[in-house]
Order: structure tokens, then C-alpha cells, then sequence
């Protein structure tokens, strides 16, 4: 009988095994509709739509206000937007900044703001004074103009850094040729900076922070009851008109691929963005499907076509991706990556060749199935968090999304099939029809030329605005050093200059340095000795950070982080170039003069551009106010290991010292590090003690 048993069951096995492929992936399940936890909504008296999503599992409570109006085209005052956002948690009527910040560390909360947006998260029982916080800068910021001054230096301070920031150039000429005519394509310069006054700022809150058509959205442990009270006794008296909103139409770009480029010098690497807008906005009935799409190209992880072709077989870059972004007024999607210079054309060649091959072939249902695990997996984790559910319900109000569609979230999803994405890619997606924008060295100019449609690239400056071609120079090498010599030192001919110039023998420059990394200022002593040695140190509270000393021949750099080393033979030559109160005048009678590069615009002004080359390994650019021929600008370019870093400084408030004018304020970036320096003193022919340079460890 055991034996019948054993038989049966060995049998059953059998059969069992035979029944079973466990080479392929069994077919999920279909998805049942999410339960999701109720929300509440309604609108108050004054017009704000409140979602409430009620989360009791922690004494927590959060308030995020998002205003209801559309942000226009600013035009010739780019930056209002922005500027505003940075200056509302500078203080109210009855509050001060510092007073502001110190309510808000007693009580242990988070308060930030924006432009459109003002957010707060405290403990419950801290919920009266943050609201009172929250309720204050809503209606009542006040922008002190010692503010407003402040922030302006910081964001002057930004748009100093940006030639040194290739991704964030990038960035810039995105919008800008995606976008023309409409409020994301509009990005801050110089120029619109500075026509901004503080009266601007203060009449786009006003006009725009009203609580018609805002969105409260409450988060936590509290319920309807109390936040009715708490809305009513901090925001029932918030009152204002109906804001702006301003429509705009999908921009489409024409037909053929349009290159264009942005000059990075010195730049050993290619940053590309291979990008298009889209006709599609926030609750589009495609976004899942497209979103699936993108996914499947490039949007993450290392299993995207992109990522499988530029990286793992082409070795091309660490990293290539698609993003996309689909917003209230429009769309768009971006291919991105940094490519060395040697691979910058192949690189584009293989990204669109990419995107055109989403519109001839099929995705294969590998692809699409594991794309949907991962997009499944990560909807779930998002459930975890109280402020998902809020979300949703925004979202849905918000951009008229079907009042199902989080619930069905996982049904739409499993349902998609490739057929659907070839249909999505040939609706949205044009082949050999994509803006081209590389932020690079001018050596790969020629090769990527081949890809636009009619083989004229475009040339952008920083902000993505259209930059002139250099022009000749109108004067000379020798006859523009002579120039700018005689302007500097206040002379009208050369022997005169050099008489001045001579006088001087010795030069101590004391200076004030901030930034907003390091809260306490910084201390910076430059010494210049007619005898061909310049020092300098910064000292951080009494501390020297930093320390370099050059006597024409060698020298050394200190650090606190890397300690002492000696200049290398490429340092001592850079040093050796910028010797002498005014270098210009050594230029013209030196071994090793600039080139001259021809004139150039920038921020509307015209500049002499003067290079300095270094073999391989590091070049400096000079830039020369036209008609005043004072030093605007330096640029260094140093490069090491495959990678290039650029230092930019930027001079002004030039005043005259014993006849020879000297820039007083100027503005250095380093990576990530921005340095605004007051002259505070400048000493000529004072004493002067280099012991402390000179002494041998």
C-alpha cells in the first residue's frame, strides 16, 4: 500500500513538473483598485481650496500654502519671480529676520517660502505660534531695502559662477529654445537684474500673494474642526483680489534638428542636451503612458537604452539620461550628459539615433515589463508617506485629473501595453527634429556642425540668449596694452606711466571676503614688493586657511586641508605673467605676450578679450571694458586628470590710489565656492613684513 502511495505521489511530481516552465515569468495577477485614506476638501470665505489629510500616528502637522495665480512673461525684469521668493523670509512688519529665524529654532519647526509657495512643519503643540510665523509672512512681508541689496549681491554672486557651471548653461539655453515667448523660457541676467527695483518686489506680492484660487493643504495630526478654527483665526482676515493668469500655447518647434552652442573655455568635456517641448501638460490623459516611455529610454537606473548603449557599450560617459517634465503651461524632455570632447559628435549621433528608433520600433515587452515592476514598486513606497495622499488629491483638483485615478493607478499601469507606447512615441515624438544645445571647448565646433538640419549653429552666451560672433580688434596687441596702461595709471604717454608706476615700491591690500557657505567673514592680505615678490594669505578668525608666496622664481601654496607644497613649473609661469602693479605694462616688453582674441559682448557691453596660454594644462582670459578699458573680468581655466576647473573673478568700484586706479569690490568664484571682497585699505609704499612668508618649515 506504501509502495501505491509513493508511486502515486512520484507520479503526481512528475506530471507537475512537466506542467511547470519555471524558465518564464508567471503573469501577475490583475491589480485590485487602491483603498486609499479618505481626504477632505473645501473652500473657505476667502477663496483658498483646503485639502486636509488627517495622519495621527505622530504629534505632527504640516501647512503648505501653494498660490493660486500663473506666473507671466517678465520680460526686461526676469528674476521678479525668483528675487521675490528669496526676499519673503527676510522679515514682516513686526519681525525682523533675525527675530523670524529665532521663533522659528525656539519652537523647532521648518518654515521656508518661495514665489509661490510658503511651507510650514511643527509639533502640534507648536501649531498656534507657527501658524502665527506662517500667517505673518503670508500677508505681511515687509523687504527691508538692506535685504534686498543683500540677496541681489548673492544672485550677482550666482550669475558670476554660471560660465563656470557647464550643467547649469545647459540648463539655461533649454528653456531658452524651448520656450520662446513664455515664462519658462525667461532666465535672470545682469541685465534684467538690474533694472528690478526694490518697488518691483514689493508690487509682486501684493499683487500675487491673495487667497483667491491658493491651495492649503494640511497634513497630520489634526482634523477638520481644528483646522477650520485654525485657518479662520490665522488666514480669515488674509484678503486680495483675483490673481493673474495668463495662458499660453504649447510652443512647437520647427522642422530639422537645430544645433547650438555654448563657448566653455578650456572645457575638456561636452555637456549635451538633446532636447524638444512637448505638447503635453499636467493631467494629460497620455502622462502615464509617456512617463512609462521615457522610463523605458532613459529615465533611471542602469537598464534604459541610453544607459545600455552610451554607457556600458560605448563607454562614452559615466551617465546619460531622460528627463521628463510636464508642468502646468507645457512640456518638454531632455536627453542629458557630460561626453568627452573626442566623442562629443558619436555621443549625439547614438542619442538621436536612439530617439528616432522609439518612433520606428516597437518596444520590446522585456523592457516594458520591467519598467512597470520598478514604477509599480515605487508607487508603493510613496503610500508610505501621509503627504502622498494630500498630493494626490492635489493633483486631482488642481489639473482636472479623473477623481479614480490614484486608485486605478496600478490597473492603468499593468494595462499599457507596447503597442501603446509605439502610439504615444509617433504622437509626440518627431524624428531628426530635436534642439541640440553643447556647452563646450570650441575645438568640437566643426564636428557637431554635421547635425544641423542647414549646418549653421547658433551660438548662445551664458543665459541662452543669442551671442554675437567675436569681432576683430580695432586696435593693435602693443596699441591696446598701451592703451590700457595710459588709462589705468592716468598718463598720457608710456614714459609718463612708467615713471608712476616706478614710484611704487611696495603694495599691501587688505580685504574683507564673504560668502554664504561660511557665516563669518574672511580676512585676505595681498603684499606686492617691487623686487618681483607677492604674498598673500586668507585668515579665517585669526587663522591662516590659506597661504602663497612667489618671489619670481619659486614659491609655495598653503592650505589647513592639503598643507605646504611648492608652485609647479606651469604656477610659476602663470605667477611670473601677472607680475608688477599694472602686468599690462610688463606684457608689452615680455617673452610671452596674450593673444589677442578680437572683441566680444556680453550682458550688452563690449570687451578686448586677451588669452594667455599654458601648454595643455591651463589658460587665462583676460576681458577688457571697451570704452573704459578697465579689467571687468579674469578667467582661469586649469586642467588636470581629464578634468578642467574654472575660477572667474569679476572687478569694480575701480577708485585711484597715488594716481593709478585699483578695483576695490570684486566677485571670485571658485566652484562651488562665491567670494564677494571689499578693498577695506590699500597701502603703497608703506612698510611691509614678509617674515611669516619667508620662513622655512
Amino acid at each position: 500500500m506504501r509502495i501505491l502511495i509513493a508511486l502515486s505521489l512520484l507520479f503526481s511530481l512528475s506530471i507537475l513538473r512537466a506542467q511547470v516552465d519555471r524558465s518564464i515569468m508567471p503573469k501577475p495577477a490583475t491589480p485590485a483598485q487602491i483603498q486609499l485614506p479618505e481626504t477632505e476638501m473645501w473652500r473657505t470665505k476667502n477663496g483658498m481650496i483646503v485639502i486636509l489629510s488627517e495622519n495621527h500616528k505622530l504629534p505632527k502637522v504640516s501647512f503648505d500654502l501653494t498660490l493660486g495665480y500663473n506666473p507671466g512673461l517678465e520680460g526686461a525684469k526676469a528674476g521678479i519671480n525668483e528675487l521675490t521668493g528669496s526676499l519673503i523670509m527676510s522679515g514682516t512688519k513686526s519681525r525682523s529676520k533675525d527675530q523670524l529665524d529665532k521663533e522659528i529654532d525656539f519652537i523647532g519647526a521648518s518654515l521656508s517660502a518661495s514665489a509661490t509657495n510658503i511651507s510650514l512643519s511643527t509639533l502640534t503643540k507648536h501649531l498656534d505660534k507657527g501658524l502665527a510665523l506662517m500667517s505673518d509672512l503670508t500677508m505681511n512681508a515687509s523687504f527691508p531695502e538692506s535685504e534686498f541689496k543683500r540677496v541681489v549681491d548673492q544672485f550677482k554672486s550666482g550669475l558670476v559662477s554660471l560660465k563656470s557651471e557647464g550643467g547649469a548653461m545647459a540648463n539655461n539655453a533649454t528653456v531658452k529654445v524651448n520656450f520662446p515667448n513664455h515664462p519658462y523660457g525667461e532666465v535672470t541676467t545682469f541685465t534684467s537684474l538690474a533694472a528690478i527695483s526694490l518697488a518691483d518686489v514689493q508690487s509682486y506680492y501684493k499683487e500675487n500673494f491673495t487667497p483667491q484660487g491658493a491651495f492649503l493643504v494640511i497634513v497630520g495630526d489634526i482634523n477638520r474642526t481644528q483646522a477650520e478654527k485654525y485657518i479662520d483665526t490665522y488666514f480669515g482676515s488674509w484678503t486680495g483680489g483675483v490673481p493673474s493668469q495668463p495662458q499660453f500655447t504649447d510652443p512647437q518647434k520647427s522642422d530639422g534638428n537645430q544645433v547650438y552652442f555654448v563657448n566653455k573655455p578650456g572645457a575638456v568635456q561636452s555637456v549635451i542636451h538633446v532636447t524638444f517641448p512637448l505638447s503635453m501638460r499636467m493631467g494629460n490623459p497620455d502622462m502615464l503612458k509617456m512617463s512609462v516611455l521615457n522610463d523605458v529610454f532613459g529615465g533611471s537606473g542602469f537598464g534604459t537604452r541610453l544607459m545600455q548603449n552610451l554607457r556600458e557599450d560605448k563607454a562614452f560617459t559615466y551617465g546619460c539620461y531622460s528627463g521628463l517634465n510636464t508642468q502646468n503651461n507645457g512640456g518638454w524632455i531632455t536627453v542629458s550628459g557630460n561626453f568627452r570632447n573626442d566623442v562629443t559628435d558619436s555621443a549625439i549621433r547614438e542619442i538621436v539615433n536612439e530617439l528616432n528608433r522609439l518612433v520606428a520600433e516597437e518596444i520590446k515587452s522585456e523592457e516594458l515589463e520591467l519598467t512597470k515592476a520598478v514604477k509599480n514598486g515605487s508607487f508603493a513606497r510613496s503610500l508610505e508617506r501621509p503627504q502622498t495622499i494630500a498630493r494626490f488629491a492635489y493633483n486631482i483638483q488642481k489639473y482636472g485629473m479623473p477623481n479614480d485615478y490614484y486608485k486605478t493607478y496600478l490597473k492603468q499601469l499593468n494595462d499599457i501595453t507596447t503597442e501603446d507606447l509605439k502610439k504615444i512615441s509617433q504622437t509626440y515624438l518627431k524624428p531628426n527634429n530635436f534642439n541640440i544645445i553643447v556647452v563646450g571647448n570650441e575645438s568640437v565646433l566643426d564636428k557637431i556642425a554635421a547635425f544641423d538640419s542647414d549646418g549653421n549653429v547658433v551660438k548662445l552666451d551664458e543665459f541662452g540668449d543669442v551671442k554675437m560672433d567675436k569681432k576683430p580688434s580695432d586696435l593693435s596687441l602693443d596699441a591696446l596694452l598701451t592703451e590700457i596702461v595710459l588709462k589705468t595709471t592716468g598718463t598720457g604717454n608710456l614714459e609718463a606711466a612708467k615713471k608712476k608706476i616706478s614710484k611704487v615700491k611696495t603694495l599691501v591690500q587688505k580685504s574683507s571676503m564673504t560668502t554664504e557657505q561660511i557665516p563669518f567673514p574672511l580676512q585676505n592680505v595681498s603684499i606686492y614688493t617691487n623686487k618681483g615678490i607677492k604674498a598673500e594669505k586668507v585668515e579665517v578668525q585669526g587663522n591662516v586657511a590659506q597661504k602663497q608666496y612667489f618671489n619670481g622664481k619659486e614659491g609655495y601654496q598653503f592650505s589647513m586641508q592639503t598643507g605646504k607644497k611648492s608652485l609647479s613649473a606651469i604656477e610659476i609661469e602663470m605667477e611670473s605673467t601677472e607680475m608688477g602693479v599694472v602686468p599690462e605694462l610688463l606684457w608689452l616688453t615680455s617673452v610671452k605676450k596674450p593673444e589677442l582674441r578680437g572683441i566680444e559682448m556680453e550682458n550688452g557691453a563690449y570687451y578686448y578679450v586677451l588669452k594667455f596660454t599654458f601648454g595643455s594644462e591651463a589658460e587665462v582670459y583676460y576681458y577688457y571694458e571697451k570704452n573704459s578699458l578697465q579689467k571687468a573680468k579674469t578667467v582661469r581655466v586649469m586642467n588636470k586628470d581629464g578634468e578642467s576647473q574654472t575660477a572667474i573673478t569679476t572687478y569694480s568700484d575701480f577708485k585711484e590710489v597715488n594716481g593709478i586706479k585699483f578695483p576695490h569690490k570684486s566677485i571670485a568664484n571658485l566652484g562651488p565656492l562665491t567670494l564677494n571682497i571689499t578693498v577695506d585699505t590699500l597701502t603703497i609704499n608703506g612698510k611691509v613684513d614678509l617674515k611669516e612668508f619667508e620662513q622655512k618649515d
